[in-house]
């Protein structure tokens, strides 16, 4: 199982949001390309970057700091947020990204969903961003009406063969992640799933790791890195098997 630092931009910093609420943020860094570099540093080997600006207003804001990012680390980096148009795919995958990350395009345009897919395969990477077991759009101010599975399914038809599944409820709060939520989606969907959302401990890792025949194959990390309850390097060993045994 692979690990996932997370790099959250808004107002051109680092930053962690609670249960992605605007008014509840941390500032971790003003310097987004150091943090990348420390990741790096530190073993990653896979970025997981988003644009909370752009979730917001609808269309990228930070591309020159993505940009950066991608330019000064030798690592791959999946990039999203206001990931709604093509041309926003196409910036952020000339930007040098390894993925783009469409989530309310998904929902909203499946027609613009199924043209980036034929275009550029598995370098689209779909969000599945889920309040309540309802997909959550818009930057997770709206909800769309369809259960977190049904929209996995209706994804499998469409050919998309990984997702980052969220539970919104669990994001930004250090209170472990929807075990039972994420079990289901990845049972009954059949998708790859990079699962994303409350991870603050070992065990949790390890409890998702027992997720893998179902095809949970990675775990995003933010806020529990950021504040010092997880080293990047124990992560690693409780995703892999290696020591840290709860």
């Amino acid at each position: 199982m692979l690990i996932m630092p997370a790099i959250d931009l808004r107002g051109g910093k680092c930053v962690r949001l609670m249960e992605g609420q605007k008014d509840k943020e941390t500032v971790y860094s003003g310097d987004p390309v150091a943090v990348a570099l420390e990741w790096q540093a530190a073993g990653a080997r896979w970025l997981h970057v988003v644009d909370l600006d752009g979730a917001f207003t609808g269309y990228p804001v930070h591309l020159s700091t993505i940009r950066e990012i991608i330019a000064a680390v030798a690592i791959p980096v999946q990039v999203g947020g206001g990931v709604r148009e093509r041309k926003a795919v196409e910036d952020i995958l000339e930007c040098g990204a390894a993925r783009a990350i469409i989530g309310t395009v998904a929902v909203q345009n499946q027609q613009l969903m199924h043209e980036l897919l034929r275009d550029f395969g598995s370098r689209i990477l779909v969000s599945v961003d889920s309040r309540d077991s309802v997909v959550a759009v818009a930057g997770w101010e709206s909800l769309a009406g369809i259960s977190a599975v049904a929209f996995g399914k209706q994804l499998t038809k469409f050919g998309v063969e990984r997702v980052v599944f969220t539970d919104i409820r669990r994001d930004g709060t250090l209170r472990g992640p929807n075990i039972p939520a994420v079990t289901a989606f990845a049972r009954e969907t059949g998708l790859k799933v990079i699962a994303s959302g409350g991870v603050s401990r070992v065990e949790d890792i390890e409890e998702l790791r027992g997720l893998e025949e179902l095809g949970v194959e990675a775990v995003i990390i933010g806020k529990a890195f950021y504040d010092g309850r997880l080293t990047l390097s124990e992560a690693t060993a409780a995703a892999e098997g290696n020591g840290f045994v709860s």
